[in-house]
């Protein structure tokens, strides 16, 4: 049919023609490209009931193309179309259920119109679907019917869909653990270009857990995922450069790949450019750079870094000395767990640098780092207790921390624990 016999058509009220005519503007196919035309045609095919025209008719609202922007409508149009039968519609009603989009949020609705399209062959509609069953929404939780959709879609090239059935391989949720197969579907949509499936593919050829250790094939699969942006694909490979594993060893490149997943805010590779900067590994040795690098990592809980980051304030390394911030980032840390720092602030304590003096605070964090074996707080921890500072004095208790030290090669434990010997009398058991 030509222009012109679509035109005739169109405006003797063929709802065909309308639709194919509205595809002409849509696409710029025999006229100009036009979507407010394309909308009208639409529109008009849509109003008697032309199942195409109305999906696209819902698609025009929905992103604003021709006409402006209104989910409301588009729900309407997309809901005539889906209840018509058209997979695509049903996807799309599915999704503006799920995510509370022109209607309030309802995700048994998703589940429902999900279904349809899904049992149409609707490959996002499959996977979506399976995502619906693996995280209970809408439906009871069944790792089995995630994975028999992620099938579906995945045995149809779905990227996402056959990233997840990978996942539900490795992890062994709705089927047998298995990681052939989930080397396969990481394979697959890590070849597809998936960023996920390509770090966790390196992930596999990185640590040689379930497969042969490969770092070179670690190295081309990280390098993929970081070249699209994915920063913990970014972290990795930059850790293959400074390691020297799959590549050979390159500080320079390690401090480039660092910096991308930093900027992207993620903490370990935050901290591992600080480090950098602050040893001059692979840049020129800065330490105000270093303490820029710190604070980010500190301020996303990175446990280390505020503990580094204390000890640049401690020192007036690359700022300020800062007592007050020191025992400030040494706290964080030290909540955190982070034995180094939770000696350091039990010394804070100790000497009032930066809190005010407290004994019973300072024995307080000694205990905690001295429990996890640090032996510095194990030989300031004898300390306490064998002066009475912060806690009731008592040698018994001096002579197990002196001695838990002293045998780390702790000196200053050593000396304390041969005083203690000379100058009290201890029983044959302890």
């Amino acid at each position: 049919m030509t222009l012109k016999e679509l035109e005739k058509a169109a405006e003797q009220g063929d709802a065909k023609a309308q639709y194919e005519l509205g595809r002409c503007y849509d696409a710029g196919d025999k006229v100009p490209k036009d979507n407010a035309i394309a909308a009208k045609w639409y529109a008009k095919a849509a109003e008697q009931g032309h199942t195409k025209a109305q999906f696209n008719l819902g698609c025009c609202y929905d992103y604003g193309e021709g006409v402006e922007q209104d989910y409301t409508k588009a729900m309407k149009w997309y809901t005539k179309a889906a209840e018509n039968g058209d997979a695509y519609a049903q996807y799309n009603l599915g999704n503006f259920y799920y995510n509370g989009k022109g209607v309030t949020q309802n995700y048994t609705e998703a589940v429902k119109w999900y279904t349809k399209a899904a049992e149409s062959g609707a490959a996002k509609a499959q996977n979506d679907l399976g995502i619906c069953y693996k995280e209970g929404r809408g439906v009871i939780q069944n790792y089995t019917e995630a994975v028999k959709w992620y099938t579906k879609a995945a045995e149809q090239g779905y990227t996402i869909a056959q990233f997840n059935l990978g996942c539900c391989y490795n992890c062994g949720e709705g089927v047998e653990q298995d990681y052939t197969k989930a080397m396969k579907w990481y394979t697959k949509a890590a070849e597809n270009g998936d960023d996920s499936a390509q770090y966790n593919l390196g992930n596999f050829y990185y640590t040689g857990e379930h497969i042969q250790q490969n770092y070179t094939e670690a190295v081309k699969w990280y390098t993929k995922a970081a070249e699209n942006g994915f920063y913990l694909s970014q972290f990795r490979l930059g850790m293959c450069y400074y390691n020297g594993e799959g590549v050979e060893q390159d500080y320079t490149k390690a401090v480039e790949w660092f910096t991308e997943a930093a900027k992207q805010g993620y903490a370990e590779a935050q901290f591992n450019l600080a480090l950098c900067y602050s040893v001059g590994w692979g840049v020129k040795k800065d330490d105000t750079l270093a303490v820029k690098w710190y604070t980010k990592a500190a301020e996303n809980g990175n446990a280390t870094a505020q503990y580094n980051l204390a000890v640049c304030y401690d020192n007036g390394f690359g700022v300020s000395k800062d007592y007050a911030m020191a025992a400030q980032w040494y706290k964080k840390s030290a909540e955190q767990g982070y034995a180094k720092a939770q000696v350091n602030l039990g010394n804070c304590y100790c000497d009032g640098e930066g809190v005010e003096q407290n004994y019973t605070e300072a024995v307080k964090w000694y205990t905690k780092a001295a429990e996890q074996g640090n032996a510095d707080a194990q030989n300031n921890l004898g300390h306490c207790y064998h002066n009475g500072y912060g806690i009731e004095q008592n040698f018994i208790e001096a002579i197990k921390w002196f001695t838990k030290a002293a045998e780390q090669g702790h000196t200053k434990a050593q000396q304390n624990l041969d005083t203690c010997y000379v100058y009290i009398h201890i029983p044959d058991e302890i």
